[in-house]
């Protein structure tokens, strides 16, 4: 009786707004999920909209309250697609908002569900390394990042870290043929220099001790923070319901325990760098807001 309701609601619909309308932006209310609202607590944590898979979730998200967060999803008609395949509602409480942000990133790029943007591994991640007067472009897969010092910036390709660069060169007037951004000709100023937009270390108006200070001074806004501990650690997280600690080997997040008796369950060994567990969890270490337990190799 339920689909065939919809089927009329489907027919008025084309009619008034013609073959064009998609069937996704008729909206109504997702009634079947009802059930599953009714323990959904006002909480940190992460939730998780089932279809009829038992693999692929429909959609992860996460929220210092997941019963509003939940909610608002049945309040809009961008989502009507989403809710009218999904089957049930899953949640999963943490301690706080740091916690919810590691889970839901940790499953969105394991489970990757069907209407969230997905959560790769970008195998092209690069950054900028200066080990002498000039920067360059590195690779993830060629260095580990987490270890590697005097890196700038984390990018998804080469062509945007010398777009950053590019910027920068801009803004403090740096010389593109002392990045080496651009040739430079054995006793004439760059291009540049001659639009005032290089302050001149090229063709000697000012030193290149100078001209290098710069560069770092205007780098240094995008360093990339080497791990600063020898292995893994506990980040604590004490919230209002409980206490969380979360296993952090450089950057990369291996899972939430409630005891340190629990680590065993834990997979130890990171697979390489990870740019959304140090996009997460860079400030909150470097702030020193949560307790730190340094773990045992």
């Amino acid at each position: 009786m339920h689909n065939q309701h919809q089927e009329a609601e489907l027919v008025r619909a084309v009619r008034l707004y013609g073959p064009e309308l998609n069937p996704a932006d008729i909206y109504e209310y997702p009634e079947h999920l009802r059930p599953w609202l009714a323990d959904i607590p006002a909480r940190p944590g992460v939730y998780i909209f089932h279809g009829e898979s038992g693999s692929m979730p429909l959609y992860i998200g996460k929220s210092v309250n997941l019963r509003a967060r939940v909610m608002s999803h049945f309040r809009t008609t961008a989502e009507a697609k989403m809710l009218r395949l999904a089957q049930r509602i899953e949640w999963i409480p943490t301690a706080g908002e740091l916690g919810a942000l590691l889970l839901e990133a940790q499953l969105i790029k394991t489970r990757q569900p069907l209407f969230n943007k997905r959560l790769r591994k970008n195998r092209q991640l690069c950054s900028l390394r200066l080990s002498g007067e000039q920067p360059q472009v590195v690779h993830a897969k060629d260095l580990d990042f987490s270890t590697t010092p005097d890196l700038f910036g984390l990018y998804r390709s080469r062509h945007g870290a010398l777009e950053t660069l590019k910027y920068l060169a801009d803004e403090h007037h740096l010389c593109h043929g002392l990045l080496g951004l651009e040739k430079l000709n054995a006793g004439r100023a760059c291009f540049r220099s001659a639009l005032g937009r290089c302050a001149g270390a090229c063709c000697g108006k000012e030193s290149k001790e100078a001209h290098h200070a710069r560069l770092l001074d205007a780098l240094e806004s995008v360093r990339v923070v080497c791990w600063p501990w020898k292995g893994a650690v506990g980040l604590v997280e004490e919230g209002e319901h409980q206490t969380q600690i979360h296993i952090i080997d450089h950057w990369f997040y291996l899972g939430s325990v409630d005891s340190l008796e629990h680590l065993s369950e834990l997979k130890r060994t990171p697979p390489g760098f990870d740019q959304d567990g140090y996009k997460i969890l860079c400030r909150p270490v470097i702030s020193g807001h949560y307790p730190v337990i340094a773990l045992k190799s």
